[in-house]
């Protein structure tokens, strides 16, 4: 009996299908309408190409504090990580041997200016018995050396005094930049020697802050050989802006102000020096960056949606068209590099063209579909669509 039921139901069914491939190939049938594709129709425009480069946060300016005389430190006079101004105290050495130094050159100048001006007094007295001709003359010419060479000693005594007194001044180590100082890297009662290797603190001026990027020979020589005609144009924005890393965009922007004329030997690439103002001091030195640098102009380029282009077998770009026929065509395109949600096609693609954005998977080339504008409102597709999904239309009041 199972048997039996088993064998009528699929009876039932083959005799279904075809009944169903029969009314199919039945003459007054209708063709299935082609698919319907979604395309937004291009526009040609002209476009900045820009660099997106990778770099640091340098300060534009740096000082490494280190002892200029020896000594003891007594006083730390700074709070670390605070901003200094130029001539700020930062550290005292312990002044008393330099304050001694000092005193004995003042003492050893008075000294030489006591003996120069004895000598100075014997000179005249010579040179008024000379008159008389009382005096020989090489008695006078000895008095008269004798003169000289004391008034040379009181100067040899002021330099020492002027020596000794800049050394007692260094004992307090000041600011030399403005800019705001790092941590201190000696206490109150180290010894320190003039000149040492290990800096006290270091004070970076960051605002403004520089930023050093690094682009290759081989994309500069890129650059330039797109020709005169690509160069940007005059009066053209060209300031730089700067992504962090965090992928958020820095709201101050900056300039070009040099670059470095030479290739490095070991890497290839170019040093560019950029400025930013910092005045929320979110910039620190030796943060990454990149940095998006203007560098030419195509006049008459294509943006064409990221989601339209996909690469073939060889990895090349390409993108379904839809022609005036309504018939779907295979283009290979040049891609120059991307700007947000579009990539820009300089070869390829040209103003007018349909191309297809949605849809991809009914669309092949030499298909006939049926376009719809992106964006455009078609009505009468909703209730195939809604039917396709699986859902009722809702009912119209």
């Amino acid at each position: 009996m199972a048997t039996l039921t088993r064998t009528l139901v699929l009876a039932g069914f083959i005799g279904a299908a075809a009944a169903s491939a029969a009314l199919a190939q039945a003459p007054g049938a209708e063709a299935p309408p082609p698919p319907a594709v979604t395309v937004v129709t291009l526009k040609a425009e002209d476009v900045t190409l820009t660099a997106s480069l990778p770099g640091r946060v340098v300060a534009s300016a740096e000082a490494q504090l280190r002892p200029q005389v020896s000594g003891l430190i007594v006083e730390r006079l700074f709070d670390e990580g605070s901003q200094v101004s130029q001539g700020d105290p930062l550290y005292r050495i312990d002044p008393r041997t330099y304050e001694a130094a000092v005193a004995q050159a003042e003492a050893a100048l008075a000294q030489a200016q006591a003996q120069a001006d004895a000598a100075r007094r014997e000179a005249d007295r010579i040179v008024a018995l000379r008159d008389r001709r009382v005096a020989s003359e090489q008695t006078e010419d000895t008095a008269l050396s004798a003169s000289d060479a004391a008034a040379a000693a009181v100067q040899a005594a002021q330099a020492q005094l002027l020596a000794a007194q800049i050394d007692l001044d260094r004992t307090t180590i000041t600011a030399p930049i403005d800019g705001v100082i790092g941590l201190a890297q000696v206490s109150p009662g180290a010894l320190v020697t003039a000149g040492q290797e290990t800096p006290l603190a270091v004070i970076r001026r960051i605002d403004p802050v520089r930023v050093d990027v690094t682009q290759s020979a081989a994309e500069i020589i890129r650059w330039q050989r797109m020709g005169p005609d690509a160069a940007l144009p005059e009066g053209m924005d060209r300031t730089v802006t700067l992504r962090l890393a965090d992928d958020s965009i820095y709201d101050q922007t900056g300039s070009l102000t040099a670059a470095e004329p030479r290739v490095d030997e070991t890497t290839g690439v170019v040093t560019l020096r950029m400025e930013f103002s910092n005045p929320d001091r979110l910039l620190l030195p030796g943060m990454f960056v990149l940095a998006d640098i203007p560098q030419a102009q195509l006049r008459g380029a294509i943006l064409a949606p990221q989601e339209a282009v996909s690469r073939d077998r060889r990895g090349r770009p390409v993108a379904l068209v839809v022609n005036g026929q309504n018939v779907v065509e295979e283009r290979a395109l040049d891609i120059a590099q991307d700007r947000g949600s579009d990539w820009i096609v300089t070869d390829g693609l040209a103003e007018g063209d349909r191309i297809i954005v949605a849809g991809l998977q009914r669309a092949a080339p030499g298909a006939t579909v049926t376009p719809q504008e992106q964006g455009a409102a078609n009505p009468a597709d909703a209730p195939a669509e809604q039917a396709a999904m699986g859902t009722e239309p809702a009912p119209v009041n």
